[in-house]
């Protein structure tokens, strides 16, 4: 990752806007039933993995002067389902860390948001079992883009520590 951003940051000149995705649920089952590697590994890759990213995008954002940090969070992290207690507590924990994150870089000029997309199509669902993700109503990736790129060009003054959802 840190390879990527300076590639990424010294052939466009510096990073504005660093979009945090990562996402994955392997566990699909109550606690007391759960397995607790795949416990470990969604919590490695929903909340380490989105914390890694972003550590490594701020200084090259503090070099621009200020920029944004766009989390892509969940619902499940602000109100929980059965059978997805690491996916839920994942995305809780990547919510409160937007929330430490925009009080700490507020004054170095970079915003921190939260995008909760709804349901979306994509290779998570898939893997779920029969019936716990249903596919009416669910959106595809590209139609999240509107929103994110509306952060984006928010003004240095903009929202910050805010979760915008696109759920209907």
């Amino acid at each position: 990752v840190a390879h990527l951003l300076d590639a990424t940051a010294e052939r466009a000149g510096g990073l504005d806007v660093m979009f945090v995705n990562a996402g994955e649920s392997l566990d699909w089952q109550p606690v007391e039933l759960g397995d607790p590697a795949m416990w470990r590994r969604n919590i490695e890759t929903n909340l380490f993995g989105a914390y890694h990213c972003a550590r490594l995008a701020i200084p090259h954002l503090r070099r621009r002067g200020g920029g944004k940090i766009i989390m892509m969070g969940s619902g499940q992290g602000h109100r929980g389902s059965p059978g997805v207690s690491s996916y839920a507590c994942s995305k809780a924990a990547l919510w409160m860390l937007v929330q430490v994150m925009a009080e700490e870089l507020k004054d170095a000029g970079i915003a921190v948001n939260e995008i909760q997309p709804g349901g979306v199509r994509t290779t998570l669902g898939r893997h779920a079992p029969a019936g716990r993700v249903g596919t009416a109503g669910l959106r595809e990736p590209e139609e999240v883009v509107p929103l994110a790129v509306f952060l984006a060009s928010q003004p240095a003054n903009g929202p910050t520590g805010q979760t915008f959802s696109l759920r209907r």
